[in-house]
């Protein structure tokens, strides 16, 4: 973990001006293209959702725009983002998991495999692990959503980014699957979004290095 001199760092003036607002968060919906990812997954009988959070995972590590932390005024840059996704029970409901990340995929399937274990007899909403080194992360895979919002507690100072993909649908033979990215803007641009989305489409598309 690394912190950020604010008298040097490039994004002082937009970080200054973003960071008191009531709402410094921007949403951008766009959508992915999984065409290979869901073959692969479903001739290898991999789960889907683990590979594409993986592939996120990879994308957002990739990035620092979303390593950046806010804690107590000051910006901090994290050496690995894990992630913090709703996992569902058997009863409806969901609980909110917290999954180490890791680059080999073999290890992040067994992590995720584990978080989705403990969930089962789980009553308590958050996991024993609770920290802004995460994503938090949310898949409605029966919504083709176009747009998303968050609930958000505006007393509580965050600045951990969300991401959610929605219901995978065919479009001219071709499987697109929608994605909500919400960033705090004092540490990430449009641009931010796009490079992530970029790097998300890559990383879905290896298919043949997992």
């Amino acid at each position: 973990m690394k912190k950020i001199d604010l008298n040097t760092w490039k994004r002082k003036v937009h970080f200054q001006f973003f960071k008191n607002f009531d709402e410094p968060f921007h949403s951008l919906t766009a959508e992915v293209e999984v065409t290979k990812a869901f073959g692969f997954c479903k001739t290898a009988k991999i789960n889907f959702f683990d590979f594409y959070l993986h592939a996120c995972l990879k994308a957002v590590n990739d990035l620092e725009a979303f390593r950046y932390r806010i804690s107590k005024g000051e910006v901090f840059l994290l050496d690995t983002i894990h992630v913090s996704a709703t996992l569902p029970k058997p009863d409806g409901t969901f609980r909110f998991s917290y999954v180490d990340f890791d680059a080999d995929f073999s290890v992040f399937r067994k992590n995720i495999a584990a978080e989705k274990k403990r969930i089962l007899t789980q009553d308590d909403l958050f996991p024993p692990k609770n920290d802004d080194a995460v994503i938090h992360f949310s898949a409605l895979p029966w919504v083709q959503f176009t747009a998303l919002s968050h609930a958000r507690d505006y007393s509580i100072k965050d600045s951990v980014p969300k991401i959610s993909v929605g219901k995978v649908h065919e479009t001219n033979n071709l499987l697109k699957m929608p994605v909500s990215v919400t960033v705090h803007h004092g540490l990430a641009d449009g641009k931010d979004v796009g490079d992530f989305l970029e790097k998300f489409q890559f990383y879905l598309d290896e298919v043949g290095e997992r």
